[in-house]
């Protein structure tokens, strides 16, 4: 459990700040504001769930590049270090499909819902909101683990104790 200790405290630190933008924003008091709300956050969650997606892709083919990397030097590994490159593993797969998840939400045009109840724009909003800092927390606990292995594999490599 000591090893990631840094990746729930990255995921932690983010869903914090998150709790503290989402603070600082206040109480929702209408559908109008609601809506509102939900249109610059789909503006900016866009862009920035396709930037979660491309970069949850990437990590998965790099670390397919990494496992086959690791096969191939003369080093043994020990079972941390596959552990970790798992973890990442599961950590960009679910990031990845939170990000299309959050995407596929943000494209709803949400002003045109007419015979929806006034409550369900300030709910939408609240779960939007969440999923998207959880989204962020899931990549940014990603790049804890993975500086982690990397420095783990470079740590084995490099000859002597520089790293």
């Amino acid at each position: 459990m000591k090893k990631y200790t840094w990746p729930i405290l990255t995921f932690l630190a983010v869903c914090l700040a998150g709790w503290g933008g989402r603070q600082a924003i206040g109480t929702v008091y209408g559908e109008a504001e609601a809506s509102a709300l939900l249109e610059a956050l789909a503006r900016a969650g866009l862009y920035l769930g396709s930037a979660i997606a491309t970069a949850a892709t990437t990590t998965l083919a790099l670390m397919l590049t990494l496992i086959g990397m690791i096969r191939r030097m003369d080093k043994d590994f020990d079972d941390g270090v596959y552990g970790r490159v798992n973890l990442i593993a599961r950590l960009a797969t679910a990031s990845l499909m939170l990000s299309l998840i959050v995407l596929m939400a943000y494209t709803l045009p949400v002003g045109e819902f007419d015979e929806l109840p006034g409550n369900w724009y300030g709910t939408l909003y609240e779960v939007l909101y969440a999923s998207t800092i959880i989204m962020v927390a899931l990549l940014a606990a990603t790049v804890a683990v993975l500086y982690q292995t990397v420095h783990k594999v470079i740590a084995s490599i490099t000859p002597g104790d520089q790293v």
